[in-house]
């Protein structure tokens, strides 16, 4: 029995500790409601939890700065010792491009060009696809 004698707050989860909670979910034969007693949590936070990670909400990594390279123009990337086709990128006259477009080239080659008018939330769900 609990018996709370001042105010209750809630608790403030960190992300690694709800992935931790998480990744036991995956592990064979455990139960949702085992888990959930364990940590003192609800089934349906768990749930919450669960769904924000599917749809790349809820990362192992913090959001930080990456290293950014300016180059004036994209070659073809180089097939990697993989068979198969390797795709060029097409490259244009930077005066017919958009304003305010934003190209990222991922190592494997694989490019992903944007506008600004982009949401950051559909930006972040379409690098999580190509991630796996």
């Amino acid at each position: 029995m609990e018996i709370i004698t001042g105010v209750e707050r809630r608790r403030c989860w960190r992300d690694e500790e709800k992935l931790r909670i998480l990744a036991e979910l995956d592990e064979p034969g455990v139960k949702f409601s085992e888990v959930a007693r364990r940590h003192d949590v609800s089934r349906g936070l768990l749930w919450q939890w669960r769904d924000a990670q599917r749809r790349g909400k809820l990362l192992a990594e913090a959001p930080g700065f990456v290293p950014v390279r300016v180059v004036p123009e994209l070659s073809a990337p180089e097939s990697q010792g993989r068979s198969g086709p390797t795709a060029s990128i097409p490259t244009s006259d930077p005066e017919d491009e958009p304003a305010g477009r934003i190209e990222i080239v991922l190592p494997d080659g694989t490019a992903v060009r944007v506008t600004q008018a982009i949401s950051a939330a559909a930006l972040r769900r379409v690098l999580a696809a190509l991630r796996g």
